[in-house]
């Protein structure tokens, strides 16, 4: 039975040539990288070998380095890009330099391994005797250096590429005697509670729960600026206690964050304490078996709680966002750990707050606000018309931020069933709650000054600047109606509502994004 060829590859030198092995040509390949003292001694040798008329390709492990051994030896031997490793990987190398002789056919008929000269000068005299070299100027032996690819963070990677698994993140192996949830604590990858181990398997199935490729990446996120791949988002998603079904509501979470219109990095660095609040609507929500009733805001739900869970784990072990590094919250935020709820669309008068946003209704879509806190509850026992239970609300949001800060930016009013039907009796509609809120907060400049005795308004001398009819106009609480967000979600027992506070609205905050739900 004929030696099998070696793996054959198409690589490409630093100029931009490509090169194909076997090539119907008798070729040397010697594996190098620019790191290893050995490999630089034998570069001007390869170069004479190469000026002889021998076909000689030399593919280095990493392009930078390439370029460097090139600048510094002059050489004309074509020196290939095998940063990727595949190559180097497929020819089991575990020391550099390494240099194989071949026929025509690409079948081996030698190999010498590191520096020893006496190898050398047999290896050259049988496949390149014209060769013109400085024997005399080389040292009898030099030891060779480790391949790249026996790196333990590159390894797993590489083999997970040629046996064509999903799975190409970094592998981390505990000692036996290790607790896992202990070592994942301590190396930073929580958000202060336990997490689930994410196991081969485990990930391996995550994946299933999406029909997109494991390396598809789905956003680059800040701060670190890195690439959320479906495998890295699904790794933090089991962490986070997730089942894979909930895998298309996180990426398009990920996609929705990572916008420029919604700034995570600015969300999550903010001092004021500001985080991701997801309304889920939809068919999904269904599927899902996602809570929109009685404690729809809270715990117990494990979609609702999972799904906000992953996403700020994303945001953490995938982006970098961790309190003490760029995330620099003065007091933190509950809702930094999960805040993730469905709307009750059966229970609602109104168009679910994604046919206002301009999907179908049959659409399952994540919209994605930056709340800075919330939900502080609105208690209202006693209101009988849907103007006075609006004024309710208007008085309770008026607090946001500072009852004197005038001109805010986006809100969410979660309205619950109860109240629901006291709107509906007089035939409220969501725009009539959002102007009835705005008259009833707006008002004079003047009453908006800081004092004394109540701080957090504008400058006394900055009115004083103002025309007088200028001090007694009046400002609503939100810039524009258009902030007031109103979903429904809650029990069908009692009148109590909720409102979410947000952060810096428009351009230099975030503006709330919808992303449709895909698998």
């Amino acid at each position: 039975m004929p030696d099998p060829a070696l793996p054959a590859f198409s690589l490409d030198d630093m100029g931009g040539a490509n090169h194909v092995f076997p090539d119907a040509a008798p070729t040397i390949i010697c594996f190098v990288k620019e790191d290893c003292p050995t490999c630089n001694l034998i570069m001007p040798v390869l170069d004479a070998m190469h000026a002889s008329g021998v076909r000689v390709l030399a593919p280095g492990q990493t392009a930078d380095g390439n370029q460097i051994m090139i600048d510094k030896h002059h050489l004309d031997v074509p020196v290939l890009d095998d940063s990727a490793l595949k190559v180097s990987f497929a020819y089991d190398l575990d020391t550099v330099p390494m240099m194989f002789a071949t026929d025509a056919a690409g079948i081996e008929s030698s190999r010498v391994i590191g520096f020893d000269k006496g190898e050398w000068q047999s290896f050259i005299a049988d496949h390149a005797p014209d060769a013109a070299i400085d024997w005399d100027a080389l040292p009898d032996w030099r030891p060779g250096c480790g391949s790249l690819t026996q790196d333990p963070l590159i390894a797993d990677r590489l083999r997970a590429e040629s046996e064509n698994s999903p799975l190409r993140a970094r592998k981390i192996e505990i000692a036996p005697a290790d607790d896992v949830h202990e070592f994942l604590y301590d190396q930073g990858f929580t958000d202060g509670l336990p997490v689930i181990p994410p196991t081969p398997e485990r990930v391996l199935r995550m994946i299933g729960g999406t029909k997109r490729d494991s390396q598809e990446v789905i956003a680059t996120m800040p701060p670190n600026m890195a690439p959320a791949t479906v495998e890295k988002i699904a790794i933090n998603a089991v962490m986070a206690g997730c089942k894979p079904e909930y895998m298309p509501v996180i990426i398009a979470g990920i996609q929705a964050v990572c916008t420029d219109e919604f700034n995570i990095h600015g969300v999550m660095a903010t001092t004021m304490g500001a985080t991701p609040v997801m309304i889920i609507n939809g068919p999904i929500r269904h599927r899902l078996g996602m809570n929109m009733k009685l404690g729809a805001l809270g715990q117990g739900s494990r979609a609702n709680m999972a799904i906000g869970r992953a996403l700020r784990l994303c945001c953490r072990n995938i982006g970098g966002a961790r309190p003490g590094g760029t995330e620099r919250s003065t007091l933190g935020n509950p809702m930094k750990i999960t805040m993730c709820f469905p709307e009750f669309e059966e229970r609602s008068n109104w168009e679910p707050l994604h046919v206002e946003r301009g999907f179908d209704a049959e659409d399952s879509v994540i919209t994605v606000f930056a709340m800075s806190s919330g939900p502080t509850i609105c208690i209202d026992q006693s209101s009988r018309t849907a103007k006075a239970l609006a004024g309710s609300f208007a008085t309770s949001m008026e607090a946001q931020h500072n009852v004197r800060a005038h001109m805010s930016s986006d809100t969410i009013l979660v309205v619950c069933p109860e109240h629901v039907d006291t709107l509906a009796n007089d035939d409220f509609s969501k725009d009539d709650i959002r102007e009835h809120i705005q008259y009833v907060t707006a008002r004079p400049l003047s009453e908006l000054v800081s004092t004394e005795d109540i701080g957090g308004g504008i400058s006394p001398e900055r009115l004083a600047a103002m025309p007088p009819e200028r001090r007694e106009q009046r400002v609503p609480k939100f810039a524009s109606k258009d902030n007031i967000h109103i979903v429904v979600a809650g029990s069908d027992a009692g009148k109590f509502s909720g409102v979410f506070h947000g952060w810096a609205g428009g351009a230099i905050g975030s503006i709330p994004v919808s992303q449709k739900i895909e698998d």
